[in-house]
């Protein structure tokens, strides 16, 4: 795998959050909203953040977004594990491994920002993301 990063979620306030952040750690911030990615959403969804991410060097160091409909959102327990995966295979393999007794929260599929994607519970009750990045369509 590439890595592993800290993926955290807000209710409503990811950009202030991670505007934050990235002061502190000194990393470069990108934050896209639902309205920035065209993705329809409930009812004033439009503003909150899909997805930011803080890199430093070039490397993420941390990423977040918003949740989002009826979401459930716990201050202290509104993280996950974001696992970079090297191919769909060992993807697959994390996915399987990992969720062994746990919940799967979106399978894997491929998605809009071009990448093999899924997210779980494990059986502990952590959560985790995985995404492949797949080869650009020429």
């Amino acid at each position: 795998m590439k890595a592993l990063n800290t993926y955290l979620n807000f209710d409503g306030d990811a950009r202030d959050a991670m505007t934050f952040y990235a002061k502190c750690l000194g990393g470069e911030l990108t934050a896209q909203t639902f309205a920035d990615m065209k993705m329809e959403g409930p009812p004033g969804s439009e503003r909150r953040v899909i997805h930011a991410r803080i890199t430093k060097d070039g490397t993420p160091i941390l990423m977040a977004s918003d949740t989002i409909g009826n979401t459930p959102f716990t201050k202290g327990n509104n993280f996950w594990v974001s696992v970079d995966c090297e191919s769909v295979a060992e993807t697959d393999k994390l996915f399987a491994a990992l969720g062994e007794g746990g919940t799967v929260m979106m399978a894997l599929q491929n998605t809009f920002w071009n990448a093999y994607f899924g997210m779980l519970t494990d059986k502990f009750g952590i959560g985790w993301m995985f995404n492949h990045e797949l080869p650009k369509k020429s």
